[in-house]
């Protein structure tokens, strides 16, 4: 199973949320390479980059930064946030992304992400599912849509989609656990699909766990940050 720490970006800051909302911000430090050299220090191999500023914003805004940890870093980066058109996808793999985290607009803008699918193909594009109570939540996680987490799942395999970051929204940055049940259910379904776990992986057990349920990767964020999980612990799943 892929370890992949997370970077939030805001101000150029390395943060994190809570269930999103930016009114519950925890900024832990101020230079995102230097955490992303510690990460690769440990043996790290891949980065999950999201670019919070540019969610609100709608177009992506802390690309120097992205291109900082390209070039000092061999971390392979998937970078995520404010990607609303091919441009926007484009800008992101010449700042040195190896992949992308189609969000929001994976929901609003199907036809959108299918057409990323065939222009860059399925192994660069990572479909980002958030869900609440295995229902696809939209509008910034503020609204459920009646979509269920697996026919969303299944209308991207269908589509091309190979891998997909599964991210339980009342879990994130909440130290609570992950949601395993809907990822043991999700892996039954679609033993097909390359599915990554984020939201509430708190302790080297949640880790386990998922490893043990077959999950393809889990994004490890705050957890890392406030010493849940020691960095030194993964060296087993590196």
């Amino acid at each position: 199973m892929e370890i992949i720490p997370a970077i939030d970006l805001i101000n150029g800051q390395c943060v994190r949320l809570t269930e999103g909302d930016f009114a519950q911000q925890t900024t832990y430090d101020n230079d995102p390479l230097a955490v992303a050299q510690r990460f690769e220090q440990h043996g790290v191999r891949r980065l999950h980059l999201v670019d919070l500023d540019g969610a609100r914003a709608k177009r992506p805004v802390n690309l120097p930064v992205l291109e900082r940890i390209a070039r000092q870093t061999q971390l392979t980066i998937d970078f995520g946030g404010g990607l609303q058109s091919e441009d926007a996808v484009r800008q992101a793999f010449d700042a040195g992304a190896a992949q992308i985290t189609a969000g929001s607009i994976a929901v609003r803008e199907p036809e959108t992400v299918r057409n990323w699918l065939q222009t860059f193909g399925a192994e660069k594009i990572i479909v980002g599912a958030d869900f609440r109570n295995n229902h696809i939540s939209i509008n910034a996680w503020a609204e459920q849509s009646e979509r269920t987490l697996a026919e969303f799942i299944g209308e991207y395999l269908g589509a091309g989609a190979t891998t997909f970051v599964c991210t339980d929204v009342s879990k994130d940055g909440k130290l609570q656990g992950p949601a395993l049940e809907s990822y043991q259910a999700l892996r039954a379904q679609f033993p097909a699909a390359q599915l990554v776990a984020s939201g509430g992986v708190t302790t080297l057990a949640d880790v386990e766990a998922l490893a043990e349920a077959g999950l393809y990767g889990a994004i490890i964020g705050k957890a890392i940050y406030e010493g849940t999980i020691k960095l030194e612990e993964l060296k087993k799943f590196l």
